[in-house]
């Protein structure tokens, strides 16, 4: 899928009430280029989509802000808008055999609830994008998580780190349950989050502080589709043009969230210190 530049370009030009030229004049480039690029005439380069991109968001258009509101303002019944943040350009079908299986919940496809959140995890990579889908979720089945203890061990069985306890029965049941749906939606757990749960498999803080510091946190939902019929009710909308400044201020965002987060776990682990059970005591 390409970009839908065509149209992204006249409605930069059309926001900012530019003509081809002027707009041309302001970005360097020909105004040739832009004509031939709004008729579909020539696929842009990479560095006219550069160009216009980042001259837009620079111009305080954030079109692709703009492009999750409208999809959400027309939203089927009984469907949900989701984004999918690639590093590399999708090609082909979506495909749930091609993820890591040491993913949050193992292989399957992977997609938040907003831009924002996508967004933030490809910021740091030159060939990524990000994907606006619909998903149809009727006749599907589905398994939810939030924050508890189930929702902990499960990750940390499948990023690898339950491998002294992967015979427990406690376990094996919730990797049987973890499997017996076609999709699941559950809280985000990003390498910093991991490093909590790490810390409670290694029996240094109890399952109360690892709880409550994961709570404080807090990165959305994201859903993963682990059933061929789930994936093939997951339609790509729209593929959105991330440009070098607009990375840059979505990766500052995130710094400032980091921080924010990780004065909140000191605090919650301080608060609820000799709170809850430590992994051996769970399974013993």
């Amino acid at each position: 899928m390409d970009f839908n530049f065509k149209e992204d370009l006249k409605i930069i030009r059309e926001i900012l009430a530019l003509t081809q030229q002027e707009l041309a004049d302001k970005i360097q480039v020909d105004q040739k280029t832009i004509a031939r690029n709004e008729t579909g005439e020539v696929k842009p380069s990479k560095n006219t989509l550069e160009k216009v991109y980042s001259f837009a968001f620079e111009n305080r258009i954030q079109l692709n802000k703009l492009k999750e509101l409208f999809w959400i303002d027309n939203i089927k019944d009984n469907h949900k808008i989701l984004f999918h943040g690639a590093k590399k350009f999708l090609e082909g079908d979506i495909d749930i055999n091609k993820g890591k299986l040491n993913n949050d919940f193992g292989q399957g496809f992977y997609a938040g609830e907003s831009f924002e959140q996508s967004v933030s995890f490809v910021a740091d990579f030159n060939e990524s994008a990000v994907y606006i889908l619909d998903f149809d979720n009727k006749n599907l089945k589905h398994k939810k998580y939030k924050v508890d203890q189930q929702w902990m061990m499960t990750i940390a069985y499948y990023r690898g780190n339950l491998r002294k306890y992967q015979n427990h029965p406690i376990i094996q049941n919730l990797i049987s349950e973890s499997r017996d749906c076609d999709y699941i939606i559950a809280p985000i757990a990003d390498n910093r989050m991991f490093q909590i749960i790490d810390s409670f498999v290694e029996g240094e803080i109890t399952d109360e502080q690892c709880k409550h510091s994961l709570s404080a946190t807090q990165l959305g939902n994201q859903y993963v589709f682990i059933s061929q019929k789930a994936i093939e009710q997951v339609n790509i909308l729209e593929k959105c043009y991330l440009s070098s400044n607009e990375k840059e201020y979505y990766k500052n965002v995130k710094s400032e969230h980091v921080e924010l987060g990780d004065n909140k776990v000191k605090m919650a682990k301080i608060k609820y210190r000799g709170k809850g059970k430590y992994i051996d005591e769970i399974l013993r």
